[in-house]
């Protein structure tokens, strides 16, 4: 895959550049992130924070995950996309929405997290991590 990928949220008054290859990709099952994708389950890019550059204004919403732990949302104010997560702990990191890519090929989850809430119609693929809560 070659890099950088250009991303946008559904406005375009949010644009970036993914420069680097994710560290992961994951997909979540928690309610949290059920309620956040309106489906069952959201896909997280966890990439280094050097490897994306954003422009654009976003605006920021927070809540303490079940682990104490602060989980921080960017987001357009315009249309709402979400852009990415973060803890404001681990700097280093950026969790990014990765359907905002213009090439989503790279969307191939190899762990699932949080499986104890996951929906029970869905199934996991054969081959990734699962993890009942956040590893």
């Amino acid at each position: 895959m070659p890099y950088p990928i250009n991303g946008s949220c559904q406005c375009g008054g949010v644009t970036y550049q993914l420069l680097f290859e994710p560290l992961m990709i994951m997909a979540c099952h928690c309610n949290a992130c059920q309620k956040l994708s309106t489906s069952a389950f959201s896909i997280t890019a966890v990439v280094a924070a050097e490897s994306v550059e954003f422009n654009g204004v976003m605006t920021e919403w927070r809540r303490t995950a079940d682990s104490g732990k602060i989980n921080g949302a960017m987001f357009c104010p315009t249309c709402g996309n979400r852009i990415y997560h973060f803890n404001p702990q681990e700097s280093d990191k950026i969790k990014l929405k990765p359907a905002n890519l213009s090439d989503t090929s790279i969307i191939k989850p190899t762990a699932h997290v949080w499986v104890s809430e996951k929906q029970d119609w869905y199934d996991i693929p054969e081959g990734v991590a699962v993890y009942d809560k956040q590893p």
